[in-house]
């Protein structure tokens, strides 16, 4: 019996080609599902039944969909940091932003003395397995791990080298325990850098310890002075104890050189007088009488036997 000719019939697909259809759809679903891509600065960490299975390289990569195969991406080659005692607001690193500012900053030093300490820890994840599944919170974990050395090293520490003159000590003693600490714990970070940033003492002696301060720069500022005079001083005083010296020796050389040369003069004078004693005894006394006769101011001849002869007349003294 024909259909009635309002009636519309549907043409019926093979039973052959809808299975077909059916698993192209199937695969299609499980190919799409199974495509994941790993960016350039990651990792990304695959479990397979929630167990770990290996570790994939930046790219495209292939996994069994349907919770089978879960990849975890992990960003070990980017530096990442955690803030303690303030926070930058829109951090992409949940853990850089602290919770409780106040607690974390709020340190005793070495010397009983309160101080407001912030500091900045700069990481990476240097083993991606361990950071995962070593423990269950690893960067919770180096958080506490951090603000505990610290504490310990402020501990150590007296006001003044925490606020001042030990800064750079402290954080490279921070940087050495921190990263003991966190090899120890299997956490899989490296601690790159530890940085302090503000550090002040409580607002409620503030005015107290800028009095202090200023006293100290007073003080560094008179010693400094004293120091330049001292400076000034003691070359000057060394200099002229040197040229006292250097005059000193110069004249003993000179005496020494002189009486050197009378003495050879003398012997040479005895050879001679010991050779002609009558001529020798009168040469001396027209030496000596050479050099007597100017600086006399009267002068009068007389004979060998002390005579008075001739009064010699006193030319060229009349005073001036």
């Amino acid at each position: 019996m024909p259909p009635p000719r309002n009636v519309i019939t549907i043409p019926t697909l093979p039973r052959t080609m809808i299975l077909a259809g059916f698993w192209v759809l199937i695969v299609l679903i499980f190919v799409w599902t199974g495509i994941y891509t790993v960016p350039a600065e990651s990792v990304g960490v695959v479990q397979r039944f929630g167990g770990y299975l290996k570790t994939v390289d930046p790219g495209l990569q292939f996994k069994i969909p349907y919770g089978v195969d879960v990849v975890t991406i992990v960003p070990w080659k980017r530096q990442l940091k955690m803030e303690f005692g303030f926070g930058t607001r829109g951090a992409s690193n949940r853990y850089q932003e602290s919770s409780e500012p106040d607690l974390e900053k709020a340190m005793v030093t070495g010397d009983l003395n309160a101080a407001l300490v912030e500091f900045v820890v700069q990481y990476r994840i240097s083993n991606p397995r361990e950071y995962l599944f070593a423990v269950r919170d690893a960067e919770e974990t180096m958080r506490a791990a951090a603000e505990a050395v610290m504490r310990e090293i402020i501990g150590d520490r007296t006001v003044d080298e925490v606020i001042t003159i030990g800064r750079q000590d402290i954080e490279s003693s921070v940087q050495a325990n921190l990263q003991k600490v966190v090899a120890s714990y299997t956490l899989g970070l490296a601690i790159d850098t530890v940085q302090l940033k503000n550090v002040n003492p409580p607002r409620e002696v503030q005015s107290s310890f800028d009095e202090v301060n200023q006293a100290q720069q007073e003080k560094q500022r008179a010693i400094n002075i004293a120091d330049g005079e001292y400076n000034k001083a003691v070359p000057r005083a060394s200099g002229e104890a040197e040229q006292a010296i250097s005059q000193a020796r110069g004249y003993a050389l000179q005496r020494v050189n002189e009486s050197e040369g009378d003495a050879l003069r003398f012997g040479s004078l005895l050879a001679e007088y010991q050779r002609a004693p009558e001529i020798m005894r009168q040469r001396l006394y027209l030496e000596t009488m050479i050099q007597v006769m100017p600086t006399l101011e009267r002068r009068i001849i007389v004979d060998d036997k002390g005579q008075q002869i001739l009064p010699f007349l006193q030319l060229g003294n009349e005073k001036k």
